[in-house]
């Protein structure tokens, strides 16, 4: 049962963080931040640097939260093949994701980048949420076989 609100807690932060890039995109802060990893205060930046740091740390939370997620579709002995195909393809585009996020930064956010950046984060919510259908089929299968 845990791996359906893993899944689902992967993709609930994962949606916010797509709603935290947009914004930032949208309003121009995208190098607010103009190192990476960290901000030029370090780990805690001042405020001028804030918004920017906290999609850095949602980012760094899904990587943790779809990573896990696959571990635990590969630990389930009920999950079936799609839902380790999904969660082993998200955890490619979360890293892919990860490291276009750098190179954006790096080369002062280059269109073609950006636009790539945004077409796999749509790619990774796709694969999430289609990880995340799978994770409960997984418990209502386990229903039916009771009834």
């Amino acid at each position: 049962m845990a791996i359906q609100y893993l899944a689902l807690s992967t993709m609930i932060v994962l949606y916010s963080l797509m709603f935290l890039g947009g914004y930032i995109s949208a309003a121009g802060l995208g190098l607010t931040c103009p190192e990476w990893p960290l901000c030029p205060n370090g780990i805690m930046p001042s405020e001028e640097y804030l918004i920017e740091w906290i999609h850095r740390l949602a980012a760094a939370t899904t990587g943790t939260l779809v990573i896990a997620t696959m571990v635990a579709s590969f630990l389930n002995k009920r999950a079936d093949q799609k839902i380790k195909i999904t969660s082993t393809l998200a955890t490619i585009f979360v890293i892919t994701q990860i490291t276009l996020g750098a190179l954006v930064i790096d080369t002062k956010l280059h269109a073609v980048l950006v636009a790539i950046h945004l077409g796999i984060g749509i790619l990774l919510f796709s694969v999430v949420l289609l990880t995340t259908l799978f994770a409960f089929r997984i418990s209502s299968k386990s229903i039916e076989t009771k009834v």
